[in-house]
């Protein structure tokens, strides 16, 4: 393989032009060298800011996965991740999917095995895995500090800031609303701390009670209740087979002070931690209780001589590396297909008023 690794993009839209485009920019090992939007401008737009001269540039991803590119960044709604990722990888490309994995579990599954059909490399887009918090959090969790994990909570709260533009508000297009858009970021950062994808038995529930209102106070302006299809609020309890349970909470707009997201709140047989105004952890010496807060600097996580980068540039960095050093990506797909299962059951059990039992 080549020492740089020629990358196409698949969406030139928000979470292209925020997170993947300037983050492979900054990989040495990379070169975006083409483009695919349904809208033309956005790609060329796209490859006039982050491609190399002469850029590949379409509106066909089916065309750009065929180019001699070694890599595909899809970064589109969430109802086609599952038929680009596939034809990516059948075309022979490693593939990294925007979350939530797919818009229906069944669709993540058919990416999985894919993947292992292909022989290519298949990850997820959960960068909060990568924030120094987590990264120091994680490492004390597989050390054993915190011991069993049997409880733990997945934050994903905010107060008013439901996002206004693009499709985040259809549900034919994305699937539901602030569940699988940012709780899905706070059940994988909590299944990975736990080590643990085994769910058992999921009841959820959504809320559809602030999405109507009219001129409603919100972060990005007023939405317009009429194409706000998906639900405001989702919660979900799930039991995993070894006895352990997790709490999920998700919103975009509920009436509370107590608002993050992408945090987790651990609790196990030798200690606990928190996520919540800073990394807390928490534990019992010699018959007294203790706490600590840990002091991490910057957002970043440190790397090489000391220097940081922002968790979306790390993710990017780990992920080409491990394509070039044929390791395991830091997301494995079938991790991310077991927090796709768990959304999904959540949703179904608010339809239908009953549990999901996993097999």
């Amino acid at each position: 393989m080549a020492d740089k690794l020629r990358v196409g993009i698949v969406g030139c839209g928000g979470i292209a032009n925020g997170k993947h485009l300037p983050s492979l920019s900054k990989v040495d090992a990379v070169e975006i060298v083409a483009f695919c939007d349904i809208v033309e401008d956005r790609a060329k737009q796209a490859a006039a800011e982050y491609g190399v001269k002469d850029s590949y540039i379409t509106t066909d991803y089916e065309k750009l996965v065929s180019q001699d590119i070694d890599v595909v960044h899809v970064c589109t709604p969430n109802d086609s991740h599952a038929k680009i990722t596939i034809a990516g990888l059948e075309a022979g490309k490693h593939v990294m999917s925007e979350k939530p994995m797919a818009k229906r579990a069944d669709d993540a599954k058919a990416m999985l095995e894919a993947a292992k059909r292909t022989g290519k490399k298949l990850t997820v887009g959960y960068q909060s895995r990568h924030r120094s918090d987590s990264q120091f959090l994680h490492r004390a969790c597989r050390d054993g500090k915190l011991g069993e994990i049997y409880y733990a909570k997945a934050h994903a709260i905010r107060r008013r800031a439901v996002p206004t533009w693009g499709v985040f508000l259809d549900e034919e297009k994305q699937g539901g609303g602030p569940l699988i858009d940012i709780g899905t970021h706070a059940l994988d950062l909590t299944l990975w701390m736990m080590n643990n994808y085994e769910p058992h038995i999921v009841v959820g529930k959504a809320y559809h009670k602030l999405s109507q209102r009219e001129n409603a106070a919100n972060a990005w302006g007023s939405w317009d209740p009429k194409k706000f299809t998906v639900e405001d609020s989702a919660f979900g309890f799930i039991v995993m087979k070894n006895g352990a349970s997790v709490l999920l909470e998700s919103s975009w707009a509920l009436n509370s002070l107590c608002a993050d997201e992408a945090k987790c709140s651990l609790h196990g047989t030798e200690g606990g931690a928190d996520m919540i105004g800073g990394l807390r952890l928490n534990g019992e010496e010699y018959s007294r209780l203790w706490d600590t807060t840990v002091e991490l600097g910057a957002g970043g996580a440190a790397f090489y001589g000391g220097h940081s980068e922002a968790p979306e540039e790390r993710e990017a960095r780990l992920w080409i590396e491990a394509i070039l050093n044929d390791t395991d990506p830091v997301v494995l797909p079938e991790q991310a297909l077991v927090v796709s299962q768990i959304l999904e059951a959540i949703y179904e059990s608010d339809r239908t008023g009953k549990a999901v039992v996993f097999d």
